[in-house]
């Protein structure tokens, strides 16, 4: 398993990609609205893995809500794994709470499920199966 992505939940977008490209050197690789999850993301390539700023679509929704007053706040890290449905089955055999029992598409169509802060030492973990 290796690290797909790293995801940043950001109030300003354009301020964030700019840090994070003109100042800092990242280079954007994507940039999607996901309607059905209510964020803008934007990838920006570090080596192998991604640094995804989101930007919630709407100031009410939970991943705004999260966010809080901070400017940007980390959300999740995302682990890349070679077939999801085989992972979700032997995370739930071994009693870790999964957010989602089956997975769902993200962005780029990707196959992503979610485990549960609880079961994961307060930290919300994705994972994360590329489309062919």
């Amino acid at each position: 398993m290796t690290i797909d992505h790293i995801a940043i939940v950001v109030k300003d977008l354009e301020a964030t990609v700019a840090l994070y490209t003109t100042t800092l050197g990242f280079r954007q690789v994507y940039r999607e609205t996901i309607a059905d999850q209510g964020i803008e993301a934007v990838g920006l390539e570090a080596g192998d893995s991604i640094i995804e700023l989101l930007r919630p679509l709407d100031e009410n929704s939970p991943i705004a809500r999260y966010r809080g007053d901070a400017e940007t706040k980390l959300h999740h890290t995302a682990y890349r794994v070679e077939d999801i449905e085989a992972a979700l089955a032997a995370y739930r055999e071994k009693g870790v709470r999964l957010i989602d029992e089956h997975p769902r598409r993200g962005a780029h169509g990707n196959l992503i499920a979610f485990l549960h802060p609880k079961s994961t030492g307060g930290t919300l973990i994705e994972l994360c199966q590329k489309s062919h």
